[in-house]
């Protein structure tokens, strides 16, 4: 553990370096101005936005080289990424599953990069099928998704370089391993729906022009890839003559009856289209559901029946089902309740996975509604799973909270009883840590939950180092689960507290559309608020709190800081959002639109927009907080220039010795897909950061 007294130790004699420091590297400002309804917006550092040109890759250097030189100065980060490693060296293995006459699993032996693909044949006899740890030297080349046809002797893997969105698919021949066919290229937001032996259906988009990490890219279309021809030949699917979409897939039920495509030009609500394949081979598809007013997937099929989640005429989501022959007349299986759905299937049943102040209780049904018994959970958390093919009798779940390591359990569908399958074998006793939910108050009035971990023993006199976490936004749910990196927080002496605030998906449609649009400013009023409760009640204090959060959380994290730059210490906005006027100009940003509106809307939108777009709001004169922005130069999610302009912004106007520094990871995309040591060296840099910062005087 890192003593206070290193802490303050290690702050005096860092704190003539710290104050040194001042001199950020330069960045120009240009001459640029975009015209909004009659009002003129400059965008100085537009310049940052050309990913492909010397000049932006001049600054990024400097400030990389800027921002290691500073964060190397702090003494215990280094002590730090030592505790991370000895906590995350433990061997993690995933719940296991079947395909043809093989079981899989994941398994991580401790700091390998990437987790490895093993498989067990009939005999007992395990060996390694797929080392993502193989793809690069450096373990940036991740296993993005896999796919095997019904038999399980054909399989289709995608892998994503530097953490980008754009795919490759690999097929190989399962008994073998060896490669068939060429690899496919330039593939994007897709899995690989098989068909029988011939072939896959896959997603992507027409190569932009320009950059390919930062153009738009809205058109998204499907391809038929037929085993044994060149991609050059895999024809595109038409569902419909007129229109397009910016995100779209295809799937099949698992007799591979019904082709379903669902279409969507935002990431809320679709369209829905399925072919029968078995008796109308020819025939145009069937529109299920047209507009994109609700969010509607098929879940499975029986015989001729279809069974759909929706949210239409039910926030909190439900299943039903309809004939084929009939497929405008819906019927209940598992009617709405007040508790948001979740839906899987696996050995014959249906399981509704409920989630009750964000955290799960589940049920089990069978395919005609018929409730068969609720599945006691080891505690509240989250609970995922659940899921398999008909035929499979035991299916496996995983269970996970703040202070509870992952557990993997094997489930009996008959008998309803399950037993613990794989226990994580990590360093931490849950009995020496408390995990609360409380509910506060925000701005508006509305109720909200939180909840907040910590060790025994934490006295709240305000002066533990604590973490505010938050998301909320694209009906994403922030339910509990753990991480070694909170551990390492919370055994240092720190809090860690998570508001489900208004944007996410834990109350169903109506609390998602409570923080969309013109009611964004309530997710940020949300958080503002659970900051000043843990304030309120002696959990921490204004010099010892840090917001964090990532993507849709960057531009939480970005907002408030502009908005109340009084309210923490440090912030950490990651990955974010945070030019609202340009967000829909690059990659599928434009699909975002649901959550944001644009700034081309309306007069009304644009104003709203514009003030709390943090790169618009940072003003001359004000002392924000400690800032450590994260972005990778790989990401084509969020694109970095919202980063970089927000630094430059940041740099050229704190008013204050706190530091405002950018942190760029090379070969690294939006998250997903990142090698163990890249996680570890960033949480070390910003726990320590963020433990220095809140012992040293301004």
């Amino acid at each position: 553990m890192i003593k206070k007294t290193l802490i303050c130790a290690a702050s005096v004699a860092a704190f003539s370096f710290m104050n040194a420091q001042k001199q950020y590297p330069q960045t120009e400002k240009i001459d640029h101005t975009d015209e909004y309804f009659g009002v003129k917006v400059q965008d100085p550092y537009r310049w940052l936005e050309d990913d492909m040109s010397a000049k932006t890759k001049d600054w990024i250097e400097r400030e990389v080289a800027f921002t290691n030189d500073y964060l190397s100065k702090i003494p215990f980060r280094n002590e730090l990424a030592k505790q991370l490693k000895d906590i995350w060296n433990y061997e993690k293995i995933g719940t296991p599953f079947k395909e043809g006459e093989y079981t899989y699993f994941y398994k991580n032996d401790g700091l390998q990069a990437q987790s490895v693909l093993y498989r067990t044949d009939k005999n007992g006899k395990t060996e390694v099928f797929l080392d993502p740890n193989t793809f690069s030297k450096d373990g940036t080349t991740s296993l993005a998704g896999i796919s095997f046809n019904k038999k399980g002797t054909l399989v289709a893997y995608r892998i994503s370089e530097g953490g980008s969105d754009w795919n490759k698919i690999i097929i190989l021949d399962v008994k073998t391993k060896k490669q068939i066919d060429d690899t496919l290229v330039d593939v994007k937001f897709s899995g690989a729906a098989w068909l029988g032996d011939e072939g896959f259906f896959y997603s992507s988009y027409d190569k932009p022009d320009g950059s390919v990490l930062s153009a738009k890219t809205d058109d998204h279309k499907i391809y038929f890839h037929k085993l044994g021809t060149k991609q050059s030949q895999d024809k595109q699917l038409i569902v419909k003559k007129e229109g397009k979409w910016r995100y779209l897939s295809a799937s099949l039920t698992d007799d591979e009856r019904f082709l379903m495509v669902s279409g969507a030009n935002a990431t809320n609500g679709n369209e829905l289209y399925i072919k029968d394949l078995k008796n109308k081979k020819n025939s145009d598809f069937i529109e299920i559901q047209k507009g994109f007013d609700y969010n509607t997937g098929v879940v499975d099929s029986k015989g001729d029946f279809i069974y759909v989640q929706t949210d239409k005429n039910a926030p909190n989501g439900k299943l039903q089902k309809f004939n084929i022959s009939t497929p405008q007349t819906w019927v209940d299986v598992i009617p709405e309740t007040q508790n948001v759905l979740g839906v899987s299937t696996g050995g014959g049943y249906i399981f509704a996975n409920y989630m009750k102040d964000a955290v799960s209780s589940i049920k089990q049904f069978d395919y005609d509604g018929k409730f068969i018994r609720e599945i006691a959970l080891p505690g509240k958390g989250s609970a995922g799973g659940f899921y398999g093919k008909k035929e499979e009798k035991d299916l496996y779940y995983s269970f996970t909270n703040y202070i509870t390591p992952s557990t993997s359990f094997k489930f009996n569908v008959e008998t309803g009883v399950s037993e613990v399958y794989q226990k994580a074998k990590v360093k931490f006793n849950p009995e020496n840590y408390v995990s609360e939910q409380i509910f506060y108050t925000s701005k508006d009035g509305t109720k909200v939950p939180m909840i907040i971990s910590y060790k025994k023993g934490l006295k709240r006199n305000g002066k533990n180092p604590t973490i505010l976490y938050g998301y909320g936004g694209f009906n994403a749910s922030m339910t509990p689960y753990f991480s070694v990196i909170n551990a390492i927080w919370m055994e240092n002496g720190g809090v860690y507290a998570v508001p489900n605030i208004r944007g996410g998906g834990e109350y169903g449609k109506d609390w998602y559309n409570a923080g969309t649009k013109m009611q964004k400013k309530n997710v940020f009023n949300d958080f503002i608020a659970a900051g000043e409760y843990l304030q309120k009640n002696g959990y921490t204090s204004k010099k010892y709190l840090a917001i964090s959060g990532g993507s849709n959380g960057g531009l939480l994290v970005g907002a408030v800081m502009t908005m109340r730059p009084d309210l923490a210490r440090v912030a950490f906005p990651a990955v974010g959002v945070l030019d609202m006027l340009r967000y829909n100009k690059f990659t599928a940003g434009a699909g975002w639109a649901y959550d944001y509106g644009t700034a081309e809307d309306s007069k009304e939108m644009f104003e709203y927009l514009k003030s709390y777009s943090p790169l618009h709001n940072v003003k001359k004169g004000v002392c924000y907080p400690s800032t450590l922005i994260t972005t990778g130069d790989h990401d084509d999610r969020v694109v970095p220039a919202h980063s970089f302009k927000f630094a430059a912004e940041l740099q050229a106007k704190q008013s204050c010795k706190n530091p405002v520094l950018i942190r760029i990871e090379v070969n690294a995309g939006h998250g997903a897909g990142r090698s163990t040591e890249q996680i570890i060296n960033e949480a070390a840099d910003k726990m320590g950061f963020a433990l220095y910062e809140m012992h040293r005087s301004r």
